[in-house]
């Protein structure tokens, strides 16, 4: 067997306690590291254009209007004086006096059946006469000057 010096003794201890330093050396590096966390990506934000403005009412939808009030007002006219001057005043709305009123008895499939075809100055003196707006206005042709060339009503339900 060899024989132990000091010397070997101390070069074993050193060697001992470089490798034990090396050792806790090396656990404090082995600490958990936490990554920072990623800037969240920028969206670029684009501004919403502002909604376009709501359309107004049609040339159509503003004469039907018109009508249904002029109908209305013939009908429930107190006497015919009065009644008579909303009919010349509904008459300005028309392409002329013969403009064709049609009336809706019947549809079935896509297929109308018509009263007897009538003038608008008939009808409006048939407002005037029985005082009853039966009718609503379901289809309105205007002309290019935006006069009614056609009119077409449905019975009231």
């Amino acid at each position: 067997m060899k024989k132990r010096t000091a010397k070997s003794t101390l070069s074993r201890v050193l060697t001992i306690a470089l490798f034990g330093l090396l050792a806790l050396g090396a656990c404090k590096g082995k600490k958990k590291v936490v990554a920072a966390p990623e800037p969240a990506p920028v969206e670029e934000v684009k501004p919403t254009p502002p909604p376009p403005p709501p359309a107004g009412p049609s040339a159509e939808e503003v004469a039907v209007g018109k009508l249904e009030n002029y109908f209305n007002s013939i009908a429930g006219s107190s006497n015919v004086d009065a009644a008579n001057r909303t009919i010349q005043e509904a008459k300005g709305m028309f392409s002329n006096g013969s403009t064709p009123v049609l009336i809706v008895i019947h549809e079935a499939n896509g297929i109308k059946d018509y009263d007897e075809p009538t003038t608008i100055e008939n009808y409006l003196n048939y407002l005037k006469d029985t005082k009853k707006n039966l009718n609503f206005i379901s289809d309105i042709r205007l002309d290019g000057n935006g006069k009614v060339s056609e009119l077409e009503l449905r019975r009231k339900k």
